[in-house]
Formats: C-alpha cells, structure tokens, sequence
C-alpha cells in the first residue's frame, strides 16, 4: 500500500514538473517574440542604445549604432572610445559638460556631430542615464542615442531664412515682444535684439491696432493657419513713423499660442503713391488741379447741381511766349507761379482754379450767374493791372478770358470749356486783356482759329513745314544716343507759328493724320540718310498723338514706310503721350502690335498726365521721357528735383531707360546725374538744329570717340 502511495506521489511530482516546464518554454518563448519584436522596432530607428555594467565592465550596444555611426557594431566594442573620436571638432567640448553632469548623479542630453566614415556629417542626440549604488560608486550607465540632422537641419535652414530675410519676422505673446530678426530690428532703429524683447508692441503700434491684430488673429472663426494682412505705421525708437505692410497668424511658440508677424517697410512705396497720385491730379508746376482733376471736379458739379447756373473761364496770357522764348523757360515758369497765386486771389473761395497746360488756365464757378461771372473776370483783370517781378525785372502780363454759361452755352463739360476757349479767342481779337462772354454768333469757332485752320491746310500744300532735329545725350559719357524730330512752321506773312499753337488744332480738326504721316516718313527718309552716312548707333524718335492711334492703318502705314525707306525698325522711336491711357485697353493692343514690328516705345512728359505705375507696367515701354516742368524744379523748387528723383526711381525699379528733357544748366545735369538718370536732352546741349546743322554736330560728335 505504501509502495502504490509513494508511486502516485512519484507521477504526480513528474507531472507537475512536466507542466511547470511547459510554462517556462512559453513564457521563454513569450519573452523572445517580445525582445524580437524590440529588436525590429530598435532596427526600423535611427536609435541607438549603450549600456555598460561597470561593476562588471559588460558593455551592450544595439545593433542601431551601425546606421547611426556608418562603423560596423563590432567596431564599438574593440574601440569603446569610437563614439568620441568621431566626434566632429568643434563639438567637442560637449564631452566636458556632459562628464561633469553625469559626475554630478544627473541625467545629460548631449546634442553633437560626428563624421561618418563616408565623410558625411550627422547630428545626435545623446541621453545619457548614470546609476549609483546605496555607497555612491558609479555602477552603470546607459545611453540613448537618436540621429536628428533632419530637425537640425530643417532648424537651421528657417534660422538662417528667418535672420537673413529682408523682411522683418517676430513673434508677439501676451503683447510683448519674444522674438524679433535683425531686419526688424533695423527697422524699428535698434542695435540689437536685446533692445526689443520684452518690450510691449503698443510702444512701437498704436495700441488700437495690435488689439485689431490680436482680435483677428485669435478669432474663433478663422480658419486654420489663416493670416491676415494689415498696413498701419509703426513708430521707430527716435520717435519717427513709416509705413509697414504686415501679415500676421497664430503658431506654438514655445508650447504657447502666440502671433508671428512677417511685414516690410513700405514708406518708399506710399511715397511713390502719393507722387503719382498728386501727379495725376495736380500740376507741378503750380500747384493748381490739373485737366484731370478740373474735368472730373466739372462733372460732379454738373451732376450735383443740374438745375444752378455755372460758369467756365477760359483763360489765356498774353504774349506770354515772347517772353519765354526771350527770357527762357526758367523766368517764364516763376510767372506762370505768380499767375497762379493771383488768379486764386482773383477767384477767393467763388470757384476752382486749374493750369491745363502752358500758359492756359480754367476756373469752373459754381452757382453764378452772368453778372457774377463778369465780376470774377474783373477781378482777374484788376489782378493783373500791376506787373509781374522777376530777378529785379518787371513783366506785364495780361489775360484774355473767354466765359461759357451752363445750361446756356453747354450742357456736358467738354462743350463748356470748347465754348470758352472759342470766347477766349475772341477776347484776343477784340485786343486781348479784356473778357468776353460765348455767343452763338461766333458759329462754334473763333475767327483766329479759322484762319489757322485754313493756314495748315495750306502749309501742308505748300510745303511750309520743315523738321528740326534735337539730340538725345548720355549723361555719363556725353555721346549722342539718340535723336527727336520736331516739326516747325514758317508762314510767309504771319512768320513763326509755334507748334502749340498748331498741334491742338490739327488734333481737333483730324489734320494730324496726314500731318503725321508726313513727319514720319520725313524723319524716317532722314534717318535711313545718316545711317547711310556711317551714323548707325542711335534711334530716331517721332511723337504720335492719340488721334493717329485713332487711325487703323497706322500699324501697316508705318510696317510699309519702313520697308518702303529700308529702314530697320529699331531705328525708329515712337512717342506717345499719356493721355493714350484713358484708353487703356485699345492702347495695349496697338502698343503691342507696334511693339511686335521691332520699334522702340517711350511716353513723352512723363507725370503730366494719367500714367500710374499700374498701367506702365502692363505696357510695352522701352523708355520713359521726364518733363520739362520737372526738370526745372531741379533749380526753381523748393522741392529742389524730389519729383524727378521719384520719376527716376521708378523709372529704373520698373526697367526703363529714364530721358530728362529741357536741361539748361550744369547744375540739372549733376543732379540728374547723380540720380541715375541715362539720358538728357536740351539747349545745355543743343537746340533743335536742321538736318544740315545736326549733321555737323553728328560728326562732331563722332569725332571725339575714342579710337
């Protein structure tokens, strides 16, 4: 019994045994797919672990350390001073730092490089683990190695992107500053970022707009990663203002949401906008609104006030261009001044006053009528009853002042102000300096513009009209570039007529067409001459008017007479005018047609008119022509040239060759100079000369190139 008893107790120790063994193999088994499972999520890292048991000097290393160091694993362990050896120099000194930290008991994150066998170099970050028994001896260590050149890299590179941009780049939390690059602080007028950081945005940006900012930018309906853009001023720390242009979001910034601000300085820009927008609306010279804002101002007043009587005065001085050819545009343009001061005084609060051009002036009087209008017109000319003085000389100028009454003499402003210049003609004839009042007698033109009328026609058919011909210079190295053609009329009884005088008409009554078809082959037939002289090395520029772009055959008349002369497109240089931009879209197509032929492209009195840089960029322009009127403020401004510096910057910004036109002194010519401006043209080096004379200049000219 015994015997069976002890038997049972044998089988069920063996059988116990035999299932505790089985537990064993499959917890084994367990703990092999579980380290097996770690080896191929260590293997798939770009991880590393180091582990050494100093008590018993064992040193594990995964096999991770292959990819990170490019070195086989068993490098390591022949080599356990491997991992500092590859250490690239200058970071060195990380071990230092790291020893006395892990000397201390503490944990240590390094973050170094190393150079791989292949000579690439990577970045690692190493986390360090010390252990210290209960005496306090060292007893092992373990690290954790990570490749993580890619975040270093991708740091880097913003880094560098953020402190080397342009553009200004911070980051504001809770309305103080955090972070600011070293274009924001050029900005701003500080030396370096300590100056800023910290301090409250409201000290640079009126409080209202950084709680604008603030309320757009953390709003709870914008969409995410949605910026916004602003424009306001920003004062820098000497106390000045200018313009910024900023796009502001929110980002984690430090594990906080705060707003990341990119924006630039845009002073330079507002500057330029405000010029050209004074430009288009204001003449230069005086001051007064121009033809475009006086238009415009005539409009709305007839708009607003259908049912008032209104009144348009024509105005017109005296032989005044005998003063200006005598005296020279720089006294005649102070008078012009002068004029404009007096008319206004004439005028007082009754009406607007406006230059037009030259020596013409419209004053629009709103609510009058006749007998109001006729008081204002003596006004004008009791102004004038005294003379005019000028560098201690005295000059009498007089007006002639012809007057439109709505809805009278015109219901629509262009009507009104024909209807006054006819009556401004007719003051002229009845002596000058008087006023006279439109009547219907007068058929719609005056006796003087008939006669001229009747005169061109018979200028054309007779051969009256010659070219003359004025050189373009570079103001660098003073050789000839260029060349324009300017019609001149010589009547036989009535002797010189002056091209202003003409032009107009000639527009109004569409004998500019065959007019400047005539010049255009006559300055084409002269320019195919020089070249076949040996004078190849510049354009010829022609002026074209708005009423020949009008004309339909203008691109083929000018594709034929070039063919027809021989002459090679880009010797010839089309000028038009700004006006042309009130057709905008018409002007583009022709432009470019004329363009597409090979010739040269240039906008003649730049800033006189309705150009703006939107339009001029769009536009297949080769150059652009300053103003006389501009050139003039060089000397006689108090300005002293900042309109024709502004002209000329934007002229270069958008890649076209700047023309000065109107020089007279040395003085203009240094400054334009100095300003980047490449070409001149005026009497400071050469009236308008016949062919014959220009020829002479030519090889004159010709004669000084060096060999």
């Amino acid at each position: 019994m015994t015997s069976y008893l002890t038997i049972a107790i044998y089988i069920v120790a063996i059988f116990t045994l035999f299932l505790l063994t089985k537990e064993f193999d499959y917890k084994a088994d367990e703990l092999h797919k579980s380290q097996q499972k770690m080896k191929n999520i260590f293997d798939t890292l770009d991880v590393a672990i180091w582990s050494h048991d100093l008590k018993t000097d064992t040193l594990l290393i995964t096999p991770g350390i292959e990819k990170l160091y490019g070195f086989k694993l068993e490098a390591f362990y022949e080599n356990t001073d491997l991992w500092k050896e590859v250490i690239y120099p200058e970071d060195l000194y990380v071990l230092e730092e790291r020893a006395k930290k892990i000397a201390m008991g503490e944990n240590v994150t390094s973050q170094y490089r190393i150079v791989r066998p292949d000579g690439e170099v990577r970045w690692i970050q190493d986390s360090g683990i010390p252990t210290f028994d209960s005496k306090g001896e060292f007893v092992d260590f373990s690290s954790v190695l990570f490749d993580i050149t890619d975040r270093k890299e991708s740091e880097g590179l913003y880094q560098s992107l953020v402190e080397m941009s342009p553009d200004i780049i911070a980051v504001v939390y809770d309305g103080k500053i955090e972070y600011i690059n070293e274009a924001g602080c050029k900005l701003i007028g500080a030396e370096n970022q300590e100056q800023l950081i910290g301090q409250s945005a409201k000290n640079f940006v009126a409080p209202q707009i950084t709680d604008l900012i603030k309320n757009k930018v953390f709003s709870p309906n914008k969409a995410e990663n949605e910026r916004y853009n602003f424009e306001f001023q920003v004062r820098r720390i000497n106390g000045e203002s200018i313009d910024v242009e900023m796009a502001a979001r929110s980002i984690l910034y430090v594990g906080r949401f705060a707003i990341q601000v990119v924006g630039r300085d845009i002073t330079q820009r507002k500057k330029s906008e405000q010029t050209i927008k004074f430009m288009a609306y204001f003449d230069s010279l005086t001051g007064l609104p121009n033809r475009n804002q006086f238009r415009n101002h005539l409009n709305e007043v007839l708009h607003q006030q259908k049912n008032n009587m209104h009144a348009v005065i024509f105005l017109d001085l005296d032989r005044f261009k005998i003063i200006n050819d005598t005296k020279g545009h720089s006294v005649g343009d102070i008078i012009l001044q002068r004029v404009a001061d007096r008319l206004e005084t004439a005028v007082q609060n009754d009406g607007l006053v406006s230059r037009q051009g030259g020596d013409e002036f419209i004053i629009v009087l709103e609510d009058v009528d006749k007998e109001n209008a006729s008081l204002v017109a003596k006004r004008i000319l009791n102004e004038f009853s005294n003379p005019i003085e000028v560098n201690n000389e005295e000059f009498y100028v007089t007006p002639s002042i012809g007057i439109s009454i709505y809805p009278t003499d015109g219901s629509d402003e262009e009507t009104l102000i024909k209807n006054a210049d006819t009556a401004m003609y007719q003051a002229k004839e009845r002596g000058k300096n008087n006023y006279q009042f439109y009547s219907n007698n007068l058929y719609g033109i005056s006796t003087w513009k008939m006669k001229l009328e009747n005169w061109l026609r018979r200028a054309m058919e007779q051969n009256q009209m010659t070219l003359h011909y004025q050189p373009q210079i570079d103001l660098n190295s003073g050789k000839i570039v260029g060349v324009e053609a300017l019609i001149r009329w010589y009547h036989p009884e009535y002797g010189y007529i002056a091209p202003s005088e003409f032009i107009p008409l000639a527009e109004e009554t569409g004998l500019i067409v065959p007019l400047g078809k005539w010049i255009l082959r006559e300055a084409c037939e002269q320019r195919k001459a020089w070249k076949d002289a040996g004078f190849s090395d510049f354009p010829i520029a022609v002026n074209v008017s708005v009423r020949q772009f009008q004309d339909e055959q203008i691109i083929p008349f000018i594709s034929d007479l070039l063919e027809e002369v021989g002459l090679e497109t880009n010797y010839l240089e089309l000028e038009i005018t700004e006006s042309l931009m009130q057709n905008l879209e018409n002007s583009t197509i022709i432009l470019n047609q004329l363009k597409s032929l090979g010739v040269l492209l240039s906008v003649d009195d730049f800033g006189t008119g309705y150009s703006s840089l939107s339009y001029l960029k769009h536009l297949p322009i080769d150059k652009i022509k300053i103003d006389k009127s501009f050139v003039d403020d060089i000397i006689y401004h108090s300005n002293q040239g900042m309109m024709v510096k502004t002209i000329i910057d934007m002229g270069v910004n958008l890649k076209f060759t700047v023309i000065a036109e109107g020089i007279e002194t040395e003085e203009q010519v240094k400054f334009l100079t100095e300003n980047a401006c490449q070409i001149g043209q005026g009497h400071y080096y050469s009236k308008p000369l016949s062919a014959d004379k220009l020829e002479k200049f030519l090889n004159e000219d010709k004669d000084h190139t060096p060999s």
